[in-house]
């Protein structure tokens, strides 16, 4: 079980943060809604390991048969790696590649009407809730996994 939720998660956190920073970085002109929905739709593309991942363990490493609690667990181990590979893209970003991400995302809402409270953000909470965000996304897609590769 360790070594497919090492591979898989590394796979996972190898693509998130090629295709998280290729997102941005290629995606700069795009306007900010449309890069929200490449960002969302990188992570749950990224997590698509999770589901290979108990797949490999139960058709490879354990006789064809894995329960919903054992794939669940490989699921979200597999999801926390690639949850850390978000987060560090998402700092790499807002620290290296455009630290002037907050100012000028506040200034697009501000010219979008947005009238309400915008709320202050350092790196390091954003990365934080990045991994968060796409640890949440990763319980989703493992409960589901689980649920379609369980056999007993």
């Amino acid at each position: 079980m360790k070594t497919t939720v090492i591979k898989f998660g590394i796979y996972g956190l190898i693509f998130a943060i090629v295709i998280f920073l290729g997102a941005l970085y290629f995606g700069q002109e795009l306007s900010y809604s449309t890069q929200e929905v490449l960002g969302y739709t990188s992570m749950i593309v990224s997590l698509i390991f999770v589901f290979f991942g108990i797949k490999h363990f139960r058709d490879r490493e354990n006789e064809g048969r894995v329960n919903f609690g054992k794939a669940l667990i490989i699921g979200l181990l597999i999801s926390l790696i690639t949850a850390v590979g978000f987060g560090i893209a998402d700092y790499i970003y807002t620290t290296a590649i455009n630290p002037n991400f907050f100012e000028e995302y506040e200034i697009a809402m501000r010219n979008q009407g947005y009238k309400g409270e915008i709320p202050e953000f350092t790196s390091g909470l954003a990365a934080l809730l990045m991994f968060a965000t796409v640890t949440i996304l990763g319980l989703i897609i493992s409960i589901i996994s689980a649920l379609i590769l369980q056999k007993k």
